[in-house]
């Protein structure tokens, strides 16, 4: 379905220039920009992805990965064709980088199948959510009135304009942080970095819940030094924030070695010094899963896999001591 796209100027020419991502293309009649997914159609910008679904499943809230936000919950996840960055490590980019069959779900269908699945919401996920702009901001509405999550997994890479109209209907994000140097955004990801703090920054200072995801890439981004940078980075906003480090394996076109174990072991150790909660995800560690009490070492969320159980919460407090947690673990309005 062929939609007016937001956040674009016209050009002379009959050209425009989408403003909605950082990569801000300029488009001749008929040229689409980095993402596929907006086009110049008679001098004006729009979109052929809105309400196009890659898929639709209902996964753990932890796989997002989300480990602070109601843990062992159920949530209906979909995704776009679609993506406005183009890592060389792609691990979906048969759907992300590559056209492929969609099928059309308008807002109130979402929402049904969200109800329908007895889940906590919506996690609009598996490619770039913010290219979905205009379907996100006709759906999350929608969700949030009938008493349901908007979650966003997301590369970050927005304009600061589109993000403020976007945070207000936005629960929960886990942003995808894939290194500090901006040379490593350019060669691997043919991006920038400024934007992604910047908009880390923002979210991290809303009252939309935050979690922070880093793949660690053998060669690219594992070093002591990238790794203190990202550390210090988030320490600078809130030590609160979680933090989940990620396992590399090959894939698209990248052929780096997959990440050892021990390297993982050692951001979290890097990590835990300033941060109070470190994740490790992609590979099958017992540091680095389970949810313990930063003030009296109390075990709040125990995870086997996706398997999860809330053991130590009384609310968002720690049962034994007392301390705020920040996990949200409000029951969710049916």
């Amino acid at each position: 379905m062929i939609k007016p796209a937001a956040y674009f100027e016209k050009l002379n020419g009959g050209r425009v220039v989408c403003r909605l991502c950082p990569a801000e293309c300029q488009l001749a009649e008929g040229q689409r920009g980095i993402c596929r997914s907006r086009f110049n159609q008679n001098g004006e910008l729009v979109t052929d992805n809105y309400g196009e679904l890659v898929t639709l499943a209902v996964d753990p809230i932890e796989k997002k990965p989300l480990y602070h936000f109601y843990p062992g919950s159920q949530i209906l996840s979909t995704g776009p064709n679609c993506c406005n960055l183009g890592c060389l490590h792609c691990q979906n980019w048969t759907i992300s980088q590559e056209k492929t069959r969609t099928v059309y779900f308008p807002p109130e269908r979402l929402v049904e199948a969200a109800r329908g699945h007895q889940s906590i919401g919506v996690a609009y996920t598996y490619t770039e959510p913010l290219v979905w702009f205009e379907y996100i901001m006709d759906t999350a509405p929608l969700l949030r009135q009938a008493g349901l999550k908007v979650v966003l997994v997301t590369n970050g890479y927005i304009n600061p304009a589109p993000l403020e109209e976007l945070l207000p209907h936005v629960d929960a994000m886990n942003i995808d942080l894939k290194a500090m140097r901006p040379e490593f955004y350019s060669k691997i990801c043919k991006g920038k970095l400024a934007p992604v703090l910047d908009n880390i920054r923002r979210v991290a200072d809303s009252p939309v819940h935050l979690e922070i995801t880093n793949l660690i890439i053998p060669g690219e981004n594992d070093s002591e030094q990238d790794l203190l940078a990202l550390i210090d980075f988030v320490a600078s906003l809130s030590d609160m924030i979680p933090v989940h480090f990620s396992a590399y394996r090959p894939d698209y076109k990248l052929d780096n070695e997959p990440t050892p174990p021990k390297t993982l072991l050692h951001a979290r150790e890097l990590a835990i010094k300033k941060l109070k909660y470190v994740y490790l995800g992609n590979v099958l560690l017992p540091e680095g899963t389970d949810t313990v009490c930063p003030q009296c070492g109390a075990l709040l969320v125990s995870r086997n896999g996706y398997r999860t159980s809330v053991v130590g919460l009384r609310g968002h407090h720690c049962a034994r001591c007392g301390f705020d947690s920040g996990i949200r673990n409000e029951p969710p309005v049916a």
